[in-house]
């Protein structure tokens, strides 16, 4: 399928997901977690229930102080807070998107390599994955390692490289401009998505996503050029 910027995304054999917001269902969670924190740390009501929702996309702790102003020191704090909250939630705190799990089973049938690269912490993708029982639906996952994989743009090398393609032979799949930025430093498309009501359509569009869906069904048609 030809999308804006005449760019075909359907003959690319690898597929690269994002982790929240794209395939797992996490915002629920995460604002809930980062809501109470933030308010233990003094952060006006008001502004947390504004700004909170930003928090997705970017990498912990610096999007504490992208989104809130606070110091670096901070931002740590604030995020080993939040992760001795978050690491107790199950699987009901990051189901997989409804369709998801048979979308990516279509991809794969359709001779497609599957992958997550996300600036979520790796040891939280690989437990989400498992506890969706869908480790066997991706060929790599690969997240946040500190000295190994930091930035957006490392996550999504890496998990090209570990599926045995290229950049030339792969499409980004996210829901937040950082996506389409990281993609966009790899020289890859990326299809944004809107089912999991973080990112806009404004904010995809103006950071250069090659096409934006609303549905697991538009995606999929995107994809395999339906």
């Amino acid at each position: 399928m030809i999308t804006r910027h005449g760019i075909d995304v359907a003959n690319r054999r690898c597929v690269v997901f994002d982790y929240d917001g794209t395939i797992a269902d996490t915002k629920p969670a995460i604002v809930d977690t980062a809501t109470k924190v933030l308010l233990d740390w003094g952060i006006p009501q008001d502004e947390v229930a504004q700004k909170v929702g930003d928090l997705i996309g970017p990498p912990f702790p610096q999007a504490f102080s992208m989104v809130f102003g606070v110091s670096a020191d901070d931002a740590s704090a604030i995020t080993r807070r939040y992760r001795e909250i978050y690491f107790q939630k199950g699987v009901d705190a990051w189901p997989l998107f409804p369709g998801i799990a048979t979308m990516v089973q279509h991809l794969r049938k359709a001779g497609r390599k599957t992958c997550i690269a996300s600036s979520k912490l790796h040891t939280l993708i690989m437990r989400g994955v498992a506890d969706n029982n869908a480790t066997e639906l991706f060929d790599a996952a690969i997240g946040s390692q500190k000295g190994v994989v930091e930035t957006k743009e490392e996550a999504i090398r890496a998990a090209i490289a570990a599926t045995g393609c290229s950049p030339d032979e792969a499409v980004m799949v996210g829901d937040r401009f950082h996506d389409v930025q990281g993609a966009t430093a790899v020289g890859i498309p990326c299809v944004g998505v809107l089912f999991g009501n973080t990112g806009t359509r404004e904010e995809l569009v103006s950071a250069g996503a090659t096409a934006v869906v609303d549905t697991t069904a538009e995606l999929e048609a995107v994809l395999l050029g339906r």
